[in-house]
């Protein structure tokens, strides 16, 4: 109890109290004193507009997160037989003031908070919608298929599993001979055929889905491994019954499989969540978070803030925004998980 104090709640801590400063990293570095304590400044300058001379209309990104807020509220009270007439009355008011009383726009010259933290986000969240369900799915049908005795089916286990023990520099560096619109291996393979290449890295439309297949090739390791423990803790009994059945192919993964591993598929999804809302090192190496902040992720944005900018106090209160938008994902992953289960 002592050690995760020391190592998880003490430095949790410390990062909200530097969240709470202006502080320079420099200035402090040589004067301790150079810190001044402005409470929730950072915060308000990081989600709250810099003046309130704004038409509603261009709230939009506000009201998506409200409108997705209310949907969730309404179907989990739903689920529980609790709406009341009232609840559905307020529920029908707010949705008229998301929608209509703020507008549909956004409009010309809307500005709420940081605009780069908040482009940071949606395309860090863009990321882990792709690369999660992808290495999700990917990995349970591989090791649905690896799940078997022999040499040939070890070898390929191995072979899957070998990209996840590879650092980050090495995997961009492999990429980024892969995206070369020059010399890279799919740019002679387009030259093959007699297609022109396409500059994967420099595009602002292709950029991110590069860095996801990069993401996804490096990561599937991880998730494949997890399954096959999952898998081979099913019971045959209960597959050699589904086959008895007539169950086959796409109806045994179904029905039998994959309700006998939520538990796993539970866990290999939230460690989607919780690592790839961290992404850095991809960004960061491959595209330097352009073209044009098209793949500028939250974690990027932190470290420039705290290491390029000095600017620390405001980076930490960056990354308490990160740990709650990770322990909001992780709880309604968790929670609709567990509701299916029942």
């Amino acid at each position: 109890m002592v050690i995760f104090g020391l190592f998880l709640l003490y430095p949790f801590a410390k990062g909200i109290w530097i969240s709470l400063h202006e502080w320079n990293l420099l200035e402090v570095a040589f004067n301790p004193d150079a810190k001044e304590f402005v409470g929730l400044d950072n915060y308000i300058k990081l989600l709250f507009p810099r003046s309130w001379d704004f038409e509603w209309d261009q709230l939009l990104l506000f009201r998506v997160f409200l409108g997705a807020g209310l949907t969730f509220l309404v179907w989990n009270a739903n689920k529980k037989n609790k709406m009341t007439p009232l609840l559905w009355g307020l529920s029908i008011a707010a949705l008229l003031i998301i929608v209509y009383l703020m507008g549909w726009g956004p409009e010309n010259g809307g500005r709420i908070g940081d605009r780069r933290f908040w482009t940071s986000v949606g395309n860090t969240v863009k990321f882990v919608l792709y690369v999660g369900p992808l290495i999700t799915v990917l990995a349970l049908v591989l090791a649905i298929q690896l799940n078997k005795p022999g040499k040939t089916t070890a070898i390929l286990r191995t072979i899957f599993f070998s990209t996840q023990v590879l650092s980050v520099t090495v995997v961009t560096l492999v990429w980024q001979l892969m995206y070369s619109p020059q010399n890279g291996f799919i740019a002679n393979i387009f030259e093959i055929f007699g297609m022109d290449s396409i500059a994967w890295l420099t595009n602002q439309n292709l950029a991110m889905p590069a860095i996801v297949i990069a993401t996804v090739w490096w990561s599937l390791g991880f998730a494949l491994v997890v399954f096959l423990s999952g898998l081979q803790s099913i019971p045959n009994d209960r597959l050699e019954a589904a086959r008895l059945d007539g169950a086959k192919g796409w109806g045994i993964i179904w029905y039998v499989i994959v309700p006998s591993i939520k538990g796993t598929i539970t866990f290999v999804l939230i460690m989607q969540l919780v690592l790839h809302f961290q992404v850095f090192g991809q960004s960061h190496l491959m595209t330097n978070g352009g073209p044009g902040d098209s793949t500028q992720v939250l974690v990027r944005y932190i470290y420039q803030t705290a290491f390029r900018d000095s600017n620390v106090g405001y980076a930490s209160a960056m990354a308490i925004m990160l740990f709650i938008i990770m322990m909001t994902f992780s709880l309604i992953q968790a929670k609709v998980s567990k509701r299916g289960e029942q």
